[in-house]
């Protein structure tokens, strides 16, 4: 972060082409769609198998230039499997009956002489639906073995279902030349949720999805998609624009909670109000990065009392033993919260590790950085607020209703927040991604006052977005 910012992003990118491409658990039993912390979209949240079923029926379609290889089993399994879906919702949603695409294509990126969609695919690392030819094609070199690795069957699954999804707006007419590639892209993050929310609920005949960590790792490949960070100054902003990783998920979410109607109405309206005032490039004076010091810390924990003008505005410490020493909750490190002293407790040395740039491969391409541990120390302030009011802090109402009042906090800070110390406090490009990678990986910013998060990172996700795009009232309404 910059010093006149306090928050910051790391970002893994992946090749685009020139196409349409591209904690602790709380056991408990579901009870309401709206209201229940253990359900998913109104599914149970259970863990299980995900990936390609062991009986699972043979694909359907057959691919060309295949090596025969694992990689292209599981990916004309994942097409043919998508079929059998949008076989049966395509004509409860849009007009006409459902067409296959042409053809499914596979190459090596990393061999010579292999053409998809009138290109060269030496170097190609990607997937993409050919509009001109209505074909599918995918790397099975690079791209999806890496995929398969890092976030399991499904992970590579959803990159295929994205790009089904173009196909399906190209049938269905959804899109036109003028409409803006970021439409076009969040449709097909919401389609494929569609697809996904089906092998969830067991109808598909190839493929299981966990609605716990299944969908998590699922998550993760989403969150991976992002757009990279750009500044203001750079020559592709606003080009090419696919989304960043919180309005990514959000579209996903849609098309796996409400079904395919809600992606035709994904819209530029409907983004530019679910954006908002959140900032998507980095300002000239924006370096998007900040040490974590003791002094950033308590201008942050400054900040949230100017915001929120508590009349019992929580202490600040640095020793971890005021944490252990709390008789009415758990230490939650990196920061925990003390109810009955009303102290936040900051483990300096352990907040910065959780703000150290992640590993572009072996974390999947989550986005890291500052606001991953920032986001945390907000969150403890929040169960403050709470314990304000005089609500429960030590169950699963109170993990979600945190996550949701952090939202509320982070969208705040999208405007600058003067100290009298001089500090200036404002969100910047690419916050958010980090909050919402931190609350996919370890849940803390959806805990409780133990640090006790729910097993589903949907459910952290969504009660995190309610917050960005509402109100502490929502919020308390919501996860009462």
């Amino acid at each position: 972060m910059s010093r006149r910012s306090l928050f910051g992003t790391i970002v893994a990118t992946c090749l685009a082409l020139p196409l349409a491409a591209c904690s602790s658990l709380i056991g408990g039993t579901a009870v309401s769609v709206f209201s229940d912390p253990f359900s998913v979209a109104g599914m149970p949240a259970t863990d299980g198998p995900s990936g390609l079923r062991p009986d699972a029926e043979e694909a359907s379609r057959r691919v060309t230039n295949t090596d025969g290889g694992a990689i292209d089993i599981l990916a004309a399994s994942a097409v043919s499997d998508l079929e059998d879906f949008w076989a049966g919702a395509y004509s409860e949603t849009f007009e006409g009956e459902f067409r296959r695409v042409r053809a499914l294509i596979s190459w090596d990126a990393e061999s010579f002489g292999d053409r998809f969609c009138g290109m060269e695919t030496y170097g190609l690392v990607n997937a993409a639906f050919c509009k001109p030819q209505r074909t599918i094609g995918w790397d099975r070199g690079v791209l999806m073995p890496r995929l398969r690795e890092q976030n399991g069957d499904m992970g590579a699954a959803m990159v295929l279902a994205h790009e089904y999804g173009h196909a399906i707006q190209q049938q269905a007419g959804l899109v036109t030349r003028e409409t803006p590639t970021l439409v076009a892209e969040q449709q097909a993050d919401c389609l494929a949720g569609s697809y996904m929310r089906w092998v969830a609920e067991g109808d598909s005949r190839r493929f299981t999805l966990s609605t716990a960590d299944g969908l998590n790792k699922l998550l993760a490949a989403v969150i991976a998609f992002r757009d990279p960070l750009l500044s203001e100054a750079e020559a592709r902003a606003g080009i090419d624009e696919h989304g960043s990783a919180f309005e990514r998920v959000s579209a996903f979410q849609f098309g796996f909670t409400d079904g395919p109607t809600a992606c035709a109405a994904i819209d530029m309206k409907e983004i530019d109000q679910r954006r908002g005032d959140l900032p998507v490039l980095l300002a000239k004076n924006q370096s998007g990065d900040l040490d974590l010091t003791e002094h950033w810390v308590a201008s942050m924990v400054d900040a949230l009392n100017t915001l929120f003008t508590p009349d019992d505005p929580p202490e600040l410490s640095f020793r971890a033993d005021d944490a252990v020493d709390c008789p009415g909750a758990q230490p939650s490190p990196p920061a925990s919260y003390c109810p009955d002293t009303n102290i936040i407790v900051v483990d300096l040395d352990e907040l910065q590790a959780l703000a150290a740039p992640p590993d572009e491969f072996t974390d999947g391409g989550l986005a890291g950085g500052d606001n991953n541990a920032f986001s945390v120390l907000i969150s403890r302030y929040m169960l403050s607020l709470q314990r304000a009011r005089g609500l429960v802090l030590d169950n699963a109402e109170a993990a979600l209703r945190t996550a949701c009042l952090t939202g509320v906090a982070t969208a705040k800070l999208t405007k600058p927040v003067s100290l009298a110390n001089g500090d200036t406090i404002l969100l910047t490009a690419g916050d958010v991604d980090e909050a919402v990678s931190g609350i996919l990986t370890n849940g803390l910013v959806a805990s409780d006052v133990n640090g006790e998060s729910v097993p589903s990172g949907f459910a952290r996700i969504d009660a995190f977005r309610v917050g960005i795009l509402g109100d502490e009232e929502r919020c308390l309404t919501r996860f009462s």
